[in-house]
């Protein structure tokens, strides 16, 4: 059985194969349920706690694409017209 440093030896590896930086362009129909419920995720897991990162794949990947899957995240919110509704959420999930 692979140990989570295994996996994420694993995964490393397949992020630095040949090509995986390459730009592609992703023609993507979804609902804006499926757009709120994906930022979400996306959120969650760049905010989880750096204890938490490094016992999943996260903890392998640099903090560069990390960014770049927040500016993706807020670029999907952007084009649904859900920014401000993301943040009300925020707020009422904060407790504010």
């Amino acid at each position: 059985m692979l140990t989570t440093n295994d996996v994420a030896k694993v995964f490393d590896t397949i992020l630095s194969t040949p090509g995986m930086n390459e730009i592609v362009k992703i023609d993507l129909k979804i609902s804006r349920k499926n757009v709120l419920l994906l930022n979400h995720v996306i959120e969650r897991g760049l905010s989880a706690k750096d204890d938490d990162k490094s016992l999943s794949l996260l903890g392998s990947v640099t903090e560069e694409s990390l960014q770049e899957l927040k500016v993706l995240a807020d670029e999907c919110l952007q084009k649904a017209g859900l920014i401000e509704l993301s943040e009300k959420l925020n707020t009422l999930g904060d407790g504010k």
